[in-house]
């Protein structure tokens, strides 16, 4: 009698554990940042609030995003962040936090996108493309190793960045783990974020090769296909089982998806137009389309997917230099099953400290940091090859 007591303390304090180590740890995390304008206010305010909120919960000041989240995706500005908070230095950690990428990019958002002089009659402004080079050059080095570039492989977490191929036709997806696999797929950090930010409108196609110039690329923005790659990273991590072999549906997964306000909105209050152009209303159509498929996909457990957007951002907040806190203090709206949105009563900073929580609970690095050469190839289905 003494003895099935005993068998059942045993067996009932190893359910809890298992229980508990299969709700905290098992959910692979994925934080991706849409595209669209060149300031990042709405996705820059979120991320710094989320490290923030990282660092408060956990008590450790030192915490960054990338211990949090197994992967990162990016489109256009949104992968600019995405790279510089999972570039790693020569000890594996981030270059960078939430609040130093945001900062250099907001110091050097006129050298990033420099406006070339135009004629009178183009109504378009122009960047200047070796101005955006020579930054992007400079951000993704590493000064102890002689200022050497980094590439795709020289990062903390995996990185999903989309661009569209004019060679191809096709959208191309660069990725961490085809970079692993072959110097063929592999890229400099610089040229991926170059990539992904050709605006037809702003820049000319961006032409450039992988480390061995085996393959080459026709580069215009990622956002024309992808400015929410947030369903791109989610079908990544499903199929790639060598990163991710624990996971098996959306239910193993738990997603932040950072949005950067309304293009068309933006374009229009800037321009004074009643009209956005085309490639605006894509950029928005793009990004709520996807928003839409993951609000259904995750309908019956809510709490794993957060949307992150704001569209009542108006210049006279960015005028007072009030974008982190008009971003957080809006009220987030959630996708329904059906079609439209509901207006919910948290804000945009409450979903994120709800977030959080539950994030914090799974602990650091559930996934490896540093490509495994030796493990089972992972088949390449997010370039489609």
């Amino acid at each position: 009698m003494e003895l099935s007591k005993v068998t059942l303390e045993i067996f009932s304090k190893l359910e809890q554990k298992w229980l508990s180590h299969c709700k905290g740890t098992n959910k692979t995390r994925i934080l991706s940042i849409d595209g669209g304008g060149t300031t990042a206010i709405v996705a820059g305010a979120a991320l710094i609030h989320l490290e923030d909120q990282i660092r408060l919960q956990t008590s450790d000041p030192h915490a960054q995003i990338a211990d949090y989240f197994d992967i990162v995706a990016g489109t256009g500005i949104g992968a600019i962040l995405a790279a510089m908070i999972t570039a790693a230095d020569a000890f594996g950690r981030p270059l960078n936090t939430a609040r130093d990428a945001v900062r250099i990019i907001t110091e050097r958002n006129s050298e990033l996108y420099k406006v070339k002089s135009a004629g009178v009659f183009l109504r378009r402004r122009r960047f200047s493309s070796s101005s955006m080079d020579n930054v992007l050059k400079k951000v993704f080095q590493r000064k102890e190793e002689n200022g050497r570039l980094l590439t795709l492989k020289d990062t903390c977490k995996p990185l999903l960045i989309p661009c569209f191929d004019l060679k191809s036709s096709a959208p191309f997806v660069f990725s961490r783990a085809d970079a692993s696999e072959s110097p063929s797929f592999d890229f400099e950090l610089w040229k991926v974020c170059r990539a992904t930010s050709a605006t037809p409108s702003h820049f000319k196609p961006f032409d450039f090769t992988s480390i061995d110039g085996k393959t080459s690329c026709s580069a215009v923005d990622g956002g024309l296909v992808m400015n929410n790659p947030t369903a791109a990273a989610v079908t990544h991590v499903l199929h790639n089982k060598r990163d991710f072999p624990s996971v098996n549906g959306v239910e193993d997964l738990l997603v932040l998806s950072l949005g950067n306000g309304s293009s068309s909105a933006k374009t229009c209050e800037n321009r004074g137009w009643s009209t956005p152009s085309v490639v605006d209303i894509v950029l928005d159509g793009v990004s709520e389309t996807i928003d839409q498929m993951l609000g259904n996909a995750f309908c019956w457990n809510r709490t794993d997917y957060v949307r992150i957007q704001a569209f009542d951002l108006g210049s006279e907040g960015m005028k007072n230099g009030k974008e982190t806190e008009e971003v957080l203090k809006e009220r987030g709206l959630e996708s329904l099953p059906f079609g439209g949105k509901r207006l919910l009563t948290e804000t945009n900073g409450n979903r994120i400290e709800s977030f959080v929580q539950r994030l914090v609970a799974t602990g650091k690095n559930s996934t490896p940091s540093t490509p495994c050469k030796d493990s089972a190839a992972v088949s390449p289905l997010a370039n489609g090859r």
